[in-house]
């Protein structure tokens, strides 16, 4: 760390100085798309032609936005003489442009409108309490869940109540996960125990299955790149030197702050960053510690902050019984997300 601060000429910048706190109103702020689907549109949207059901998906969406062309309004009877549901649910591996659908969807309705992941709106209702949070999203045309989570049993009658009730108010819900709807919870907890919370749920969505590869791996090696110490410090130092703005934690150190700070927090945490260091990465046994390490790299992918890393290769984090358990679809999602934070571009000031 000291031919670090040298290089720089200035104290590094951590992540684990940071413990930022979040209101209610901030987060309410922040449900809208993430900036790289600032402009998703279903005309943007690159489908693979080898597989039929991502063109199968926008034709979908496309009909579950039509309250556009409904003359009656939003809310009008032809919907319910359709017998339309008031949910879609898009269902597929991760890397086929399940969110950009989703942000392409939001794009499109009329507001009052909502965007987050489902660690956020959880955290809404953790911020302002049940019937505030109900308060503040009743109204609204449509509310988008991306990467819809149904990790424990609290989480499930939560999510069950608050759709259920919004959903009764004429409020339509679109989702996307990489489990079927009647599936959530299977491997994680009993889900047996729940099935009729799960079915309730699932009873309000049309799953529309997207198949196809993994877009951030069709021009990369698959390989979250890492390397040399030295390396690590010359990066760090000339992007500081340029004007980035650059932190650089142990990953140990920073893998024991995630734990101190709500999920929910994490995007604070990374506020203001250009690029993301991290020293001696190492393989990760705890699945809790792991399960902290996807929810963080979420929010640094969706933030599209570049990552350098000493150690282990980011992708290879997980252990092999985590890549086998109920949690596998989130790491091998995560791990993607960590082979482009890797390969990409860094800030024009290192090149």
């Amino acid at each position: 760390m000291s031919e670090l601060t040298q290089t720089t000429r200035e104290t590094p910048l951590r992540l684990i100085d940071r413990s930022p706190s979040i209101t209610g109103a901030e987060i309410v702020a922040e449900l809208v798309p993430p900036p790289q689907f600032e402009h998703a549109s279903f005309e943007s949207y690159r489908p693979d032609l080898d597989y039929p059901s991502q063109l199968d998906a926008v034709e979908r969406l496309n009909a579950f936005a039509a309250w556009r062309a409904r003359p009656g309004g939003f809310f009008s009877r032809t919907r319910k003489a359709r017998n339309e549901l008031p949910g879609i649910y898009l269902d597929g591996g991760f890397g086929v442009g399940k969110t950009h659908l989703l942000a392409a969807l939001w794009h499109e309705a009329p507001g009052p409108k909502y965007f987050g992941t489902f660690i956020e709106y959880t955290a809404l209702v953790g911020a302002l309490g049940y019937a505030q949070a109900v308060k503040q999203l009743t109204g609204a045309k449509l509310i988008c869940i991306d990467e819809f989570e149904l990790d424990d049993p609290g989480d499930t009658m939560l999510m069950t109540r608050l759709l259920g009730e919004l959903i009764s108010t004429g409020t339509r819900v679109a989702a996307t996960s990489n489990t079927p709807p009647n599936s959530l919870g299977e491997g994680r907890f009993a889900a047996a125990d729940f099935l009729r919370e799960i079915q309730a749920m699932s009873a309000n969505f049309e799953t529309v299955r997207i198949d196809g590869l993994d877009y951030r791996r069709r021009d990369t090696a698959g390989q979250a790149a890492a390397v040399v110490p030295e390396e690590l410090v010359r990066l760090a130092g000339a992007l500081v030197e340029r004007g980035s703005t650059v932190s650089v934690d142990d990953f140990g150190a920073l893998i024991t702050h995630l734990s101190t700070v709500h999920p929910s927090k994490y995007i604070k945490m990374i506020a203001g960053l250009d690029v993301i260091a991290l020293q001696n990465v190492y393989l990760l046994t705890d699945q809790t510690d792991a399960l902290r390490l996807v929810a963080f790299i979420d929010r640094v992918y969706d933030a599209e902050i570049p990552i350098i890393a000493t150690g282990l290769p980011l992708h290879d984090v997980f252990d092999a019984e985590m890549l086998q358990g109920g949690y596998r679809k989130k790491y091998q999602r995560s791990q993607s997300r960590m082979v482009a934070l890797t390969t990409g571009e860094l800030p024009p000031q290192a090149e």
